[in-house]
């Protein structure tokens, strides 16, 4: 926990609520609510809670509009991975979210929307695009065919 110095009544320290901690970390603009903390290199805030790091943006979000399904990611509507003003922050699926992605990946698969086809040449289309729950990123289907097949035909 963290504390702040109360004057000199008695030398006394007194523990500041993680709120007072973050909002002391932004920016306040016009628009956008800018982080001022660490960053991930992807530019993303973190905020330690509770003996834990989380994203900023995070815990803005069930901070004002409620608790984040598991199944559903934050989409940064104003495109400022270092914003962190929840109307500047929308629930969507992970699909959704990588749909919407301005961004080429540069960690192998991820974020790869503006790529038209994968690897192998195959056209990324609703139905033979797969996106994986645990990461968000998108799986050419004919490619997981064609290994499952190989993997049956060498096994």
């Amino acid at each position: 926990m963290s504390y702040i110095k109360q004057g000199d009544y008695n030398n006394m320290m007194k523990p500041i609520s993680p709120e007072l901690r973050f909002w002391d970390k932004v920016e306040f603009t016009t628009d956008c609510w800018n982080w001022k903390a660490h960053k991930h290199k992807s530019g993303y805030g973190r905020f330690g809670l509770n003996g834990k790091v989380i994203e900023a943006y995070r815990y803005t979000y069930e901070l004002y509009k409620g608790k984040i399904p598991k199944d559903m990611h934050i989409d940064h509507l104003c495109r400022n991975r270092g914003c962190v003003n929840p109307n500047h922050l929308e629930l969507v699926t992970p699909r959704e979210n990588i749909r919407r992605s301005p961004t080429v990946g540069k960690h192998g698969n991820q974020h790869m929307n503006l790529r038209t086809h994968c690897i192998r040449g195959h056209e990324y289309t609703p139905e033979n695009t797969r996106i994986r729950k645990d990461r968000g990123t998108r799986v050419c289907r004919s490619c997981e065919k064609n290994n499952h097949l190989n993997r049956y035909k060498t096994g």
